[in-house]
């Protein structure tokens, strides 16, 4: 089933990260950076990651739950994708620490316990099924990005990622099956695109950008990575921390694109 996902490359390890530099040096001083989907494995991870970071002043964790942090720089934030006015507000608080410099989609969805999972052929495709599966991974990202592209800094390098999946690429997908979180995740990258030209007209120095990750152990792919070893596994801090670097070393060019978790382009 890791076929699905895509796997680590044969130096992956797992590994506890310490971060007494800045992993985000070509970032403006003190950034300011919003996390939505705080409550998950990899969301979790990045602000765990840049509320060390020394060139991190602010994280805002927003997550549709409350959360205790106790980083004395990490602001919890209730963001419900669901509630588009959720996401004004957030967007708007964040914005009290200063304008945003770097804002990371980590939501995403592929099975829940109401019924949504992936399909093994059309026969199963379901409208609630869809209609959940696009909210989460397409609609929730778009209203994201609507309500925090404003928000970001300008004349100065300014990132916004979305956490998508190489199962997401319409020119990779060569085995069928999963409709729907192909399909969204295919809507969300050209949602990315979309929004990366529109933001380059207001916004020069900022990046718009989809990430995918590879396959990392977290809740969302638990159910399919029964026969994966531990070294075709990202932990979320390895997953999260490849994902920064690649952040911090793309610039405008790279804007609208598809990478992977090693800086590699992805076809859409």
């Amino acid at each position: 089933m890791g076929r699905y996902f895509g796997k680590a490359p044969p130096y992956h390890k797992r590994r506890t990260y310490c971060h007494a530099m800045s992993m985000l040096p070509s970032f403006y001083p003190h950034s300011n950076v919003a996390v939505i989907g705080a409550g998950g494995g990899l969301g979790r991870a990045f602000v765990a990651i840049l509320s060390a970071d020394e060139n991190v002043g602010m994280v805002h964790a927003c997550a549709r739950t409350a959360i205790t942090w106790s980083e004395q720089n990490v602001r919890a934030r209730q963001l419900d994708l669901a509630d588009e006015d959720s996401i004004a507000a957030v967007a708007e608080a964040a914005c009290g620490s200063g304008p945003l410099d770097l804002v990371i989609v980590a939501t995403g969805i592929l099975h829940r316990g109401d019924g949504i999972r992936p399909e093994k052929t059309l026969r199963e495709l379901d409208s609630r099924v869809l209609q959940g599966v696009f909210l989460v991974n397409a609609v929730g990202p778009a209203l994201v990005a609507k309500h925090f592209l404003p928000k970001l800094r300008r004349g100065h390098k300014t990132v916004f990622a979305a956490l998508s999946a190489r199962v997401g690429s319409i020119r990779d997908n060569r085995l069928g099956g999963w409709a729907s979180y192909r399909a969204s995740k295919a809507a969300l990258n050209m949602l990315i695109r979309t929004l990366a030209i529109e933001q380059a007209r207001q916004r020069p120095q900022s990046v718009v950008v989809a990430l995918h990750p590879g396959t990392v152990d977290t809740r969302l792919s638990k159910p399919f990575t029964g026969r994966l070893g531990p070294e075709d596994l990202f932990e979320p801090e390895d997953s999260a921390t490849r994902l920064l670097h690649v952040l911090d070393s793309i610039d405008q060019e790279q804007t609208g694109a598809f990478l992977a978790y090693d800086g590699t382009s992805i076809e859409y």
